[in-house]
């Protein structure tokens, strides 16, 4: 799998990111060991995953693995913290104190002494900026976090936070698709201008990319699962529908699969660093790992964002 550069740091993470946001949940700890077992040996190295992730069991189940599935030198892991949730209540705390209390548990269960990458996982609009950097710089100072990183930070939260920090922020977490493309609107010439690295969660708009809602809903989908059904509706509107046409179109032509023409041509985007995404069995990661992700033909290029154009 290809290695790429964050932004213009010296940072490098695998082409497409491993996300554990299903991991205790709808994947089991089998499942997952056989993914991350899988995911690794085709030259995978991104694991990502966040403190929120299933109440800190998502953190949990991958650090029961590390040294027994794989050596913890063969991945790099990214995590996130500021956002909890209970009792289907979500709420963001990225103070400094909740930063660094989060940063402490999430070693504690990946049993680890450093995380590869930190990020505040969302813009806190009730605590100051330079508070929430405080607590990235402390950790990247202290080695509990090799590098820092924003997430789910818009363009000028973005630009703001790169001005602000007296450190170098490497790279920022945002939602990105051929169903979604506002991140350029602002956000990637931010991204751009401050010199950092998009790494894009949800690259196969949720699901829907890979044509598996074409005409139905399956059983074991995310969208027939009352928990994540809210996740997925959105883009199961004419709209996004299609644009999932034009891609299915685009790989009959091509001789690939939808999903593999969504991530070339999503990896082909300025700024775009990696794709996070989430397998939550074999089946589904070897569709991912089986993707040719070579870069598209221009005329197939124009024609998905002529169709996919905000």
């Amino acid at each position: 799998m290809q290695q790429r550069y964050v932004g213009n740091s010296g940072f490098r993470v695998s082409s497409l990111s491993l996300g554990t946001m299903s991991w205790a949940q709808e994947t089991d700890e089998q499942d997952a060991a056989e993914v991350l077992h899988a995911f690794v040996a085709a030259g995978g190295t991104v694991i990502d995953t966040a403190a929120s992730y299933g109440q800190g069991r998502a953190e949990a189940m991958l650090g029961s693995m590390l040294g027994d599935v794989v050596a913890r030198s063969e991945v790099v892991i990214s995590t996130k913290a500021g956002v909890s949730s209970s009792d289907s209540r979500r709420s963001i705390n990225a103070s400094r104190g909740s930063m660094l209390s989060a940063l402490d548990a999430s070693l504690a269960r990946l049993g680890t002494d450093y995380i590869d990458i930190w990020f505040a996982h969302e813009w806190d609009p009730n605590v100051p900026l330079d508070e929430t950097l405080s607590a990235l710089e402390l950790a990247q100072r202290t080695g509990r976090a090799r590098y820092v990183g924003i997430s789910n930070y818009n363009g000028w939260q973005t630009a703001k936070a790169a001005a602000v920090a007296g450190f170098t922020l490497v790279a920022n977490q945002s939602e990105y698709s051929l169903v979604q493309r506002k991140a350029e609107e602002e956000l990637i010439p931010a991204v751009e201008d401050a010199g950092l690295g998009l790494m894009a969660w949800a690259p196969l708009g949720r699901g829907v990319l890979s044509g598996k809602y074409r005409g139905q809903i399956p059983a074991d989908s995310r969208a027939a699962q009352s928990r994540l059904a809210a996740y997925v509706e959105p883009y199961l509107e004419p709209g996004a529908s299609r644009v999932v046409e034009a891609v299915a179109m685009a790989a009959r032509g091509l001789g690939r699969s939808p999903l593999d023409v969504s991530l070339s041509w999503l990896l082909s985007r300025p700024g775009v660093a990696t794709a996070i995404v989430g397998a939550r069995n074999a089946v589904q990661l070897k569709e991912l790992l089986d993707a040719q992700l070579t870069v598209l033909p221009a005329e197939i290029s124009r024609a998905l964002e002529d169709v996919s154009a905000p």
